[in-house]
């Protein structure tokens, strides 16, 4: 199946709702996204319509965005774009933008940011983590292309 992939840049409208859910953590909010244009006969910029995006985040991406976006934040988010409609007695009674989001970040041409890597769960029986890390390097004689990562206990 093909999937409408966008990229949308806006400022965070809505303070991010953090949820825990049987499926694991999820978090939304709504992005606004105005265009604007110079216009020639005032010689300035003008806000043209502003879009509006219901963003939904899941897993550690959801987590994230909660400890690190707030309200009026400009960020860039791309992810998968559902419309829905919703027709009642035969009219159109509203339609709705949602982004699935797969990766959100801060836009920089607008600001700074300092990023900081999450730590990742221990495994608290051995206090290892739970995945050995595989080792990357490749045999003598056979090219780094077809061999398959091994992971060392």
């Amino acid at each position: 199946m093909n999937e409408t992939m966008i990229c949308a840049v806006g400022n965070v409208a809505t303070q991010p709702v953090y949820r825990e859910l049987a499926t694991g953590a999820s978090v939304r909010f709504r992005l606004a996204a105005t265009a604007r244009y110079l216009d020639r006969e005032k010689n300035e910029w003008t806000d043209g319509h502003t879009n509006f995006f219901t963003v939904w985040a899941n897993r550690q991406l959801a987590t994230n965005v909660s400890a690190s976006l707030n309200v009026g934040d400009p960020v860039v988010v791309q992810g998968r774009l559902k419309v829905r409609s919703e027709v009642r007695e035969g009219q159109p009674s509203w339609t709705s933008a949602d982004i699935d989001a797969v990766a959100i970040g801060h836009d920089l041409a607008r600001g700074t940011s300092a990023f900081r890597r999450t730590q990742r769960p221990e495994n608290t029986v051995t206090g290892t983590s739970a995945q050995p890390e595989p080792v990357w390097e490749t045999s003598p004689g056979e090219p780094a292309d077809q061999q398959e990562p091994v992971a060392v206990a």
